[in-house]
């Protein structure tokens, strides 16, 4: 079954008699085309795709007799396409992407659609969170390009470089080796500063004695990978080997936990209360893993918020942390696969601490 009969099944048992997608991930989940603007709209038994001139030729090779193509232009604009086709359709319960959508746009829509759009994008993130095989091959191969460029940084790490650079060699050897774009920014910090977890890297030099902290991620044919190793550089004391230690036996303690059915807040618990135990539990601040896909943050997560059920197929993320402000941090993210005994970890770098 394809994604978009997924989602025509969603309108149908939501009594949605059409959905309209203006979100570029969205946009891809249901047709495979990726534009930068654009509009679908799914019916319960019919598809649209409309696009500008820039990407009309594209979209006609790719639609495959999947749905309809139409040009956007001057004359024939967005709204009136899809009103246009929501009239002949005789569609009055129409579904809108809420969460993507800014008031003023949401709200420009219901005007020239003539009607109320029913905020309804659960129904797509619902079907994006469970990956399929596809999907997943996918995401194997954005982590695999992932793990690659980790080996290399290894031989470039080293006293006198800064964290930007780093981060810049990240980034070459992943698109050198096919990777798309970056999933995300890399985050490159060391010594006092790893102890931010989203610091943004600058013109810090690493020095000996350096935790060097590095969450980094690339896109596949629009899949993220997602990960994070922390390093020392030339030598590591015993303070920073034991939480080190703690960091890691929380991770493997939530891996254990995550499996299909499995709630996202029991899955961070077994983590933190590891952490917690250790004593440093106000130093772990953020939630325990995210899903990811075609975004590098999707629901659901591994959070104490995380009341959802975690799906057959999600990909979520293991990284738990302990940040020690004027002092270090310590991070280690891995990638999983909730399967229905347990998970399938993507990321293959090793996670014991490293001294290079």
């Amino acid at each position: 079954m394809t994604n978009l009969q997924k989602l025509q099944n969603k309108l149908t048992e939501s009594g949605l008699d059409a959905m309209l997608l203006t979100d570029p991930k969205n946009r891809f989940y249901v047709t495979g085309f990726h534009s930068s603007a654009g509009a679908v709209v799914v019916t319960q038994n019919d598809a649209w795709l409309f696009t500008d001139s820039r990407y009309i030729e594209a979209a006609e090779h790719t639609a495959a007799g999947a749905y309809h193509v139409g040009l956007n232009d001057r004359e024939h604009s967005l709204s009136t396409l899809v009103r246009r086709v929501l009239d002949e359709s005789h569609a009055t319960k129409v579904g809108g992407e809420e969460a993507s959508l800014s008031y003023q746009e949401y709200i420009g829509y219901e005007k020239a659609l003539g009607c109320q759009l029913i905020p309804a994008q659960g129904l797509v993130m619902q079907l994006r969170a469970a990956k399929t095989p596809e999907e997943l091959e996918k995401m194997v191969k954005a982590q695999e390009i992932t793990d690659r460029a980790f080996q290399h940084i290894l031989t470039f790490l080293r006293p006198g470089v800064t964290e930007q650079a780093v981060a810049a060699e990240l980034m070459y050897v992943m698109m050198k080796d096919g990777a798309e774009r970056m999933s995300f920014d890399p985050i490159v910090v060391t010594g006092v500063r790893s102890s931010m977890p989203h610091g943004v890297p600058g013109q810090t030099v690493i020095q000996r004695g350096d935790f060097v902290t590095m969450d980094f991620g690339c896109i596949y044919e629009g899949y993220c990978s997602d990960m994070t190793r922390t390093v020392a550089i030339g030598s590591a004391s015993e303070e920073m080997r034991k939480v080190y230690g703690i960091v890691l036996e929380a991770q493997l303690a939530g891996i254990r936990t995550a499996k299909a059915g499995v709630l996202g807040r029991d899955v961070d618990k077994a983590g933190r209360d590891v952490i917690e135990s250790a004593g440093y539990g106000e130093y772990f601040g953020h939630g325990f893993g995210h899903s990811l896909g075609l975004d590098i943050h999707e629901a659901p997560n591994a959070s104490p918020a995380g009341t959802t059920e975690m799906p057959l197929g999600c990909v979520c993320s293991a990284e738990p942390g302990i940040y020690l402000p004027g002092k270090f941090g310590v991070r280690i993210e891995d990638v999983v696969v909730y399967e229905e005994n347990g998970c399938r970890v993507l990321t293959k770098s090793p996670k014991e601490l490293l001294i290079v």
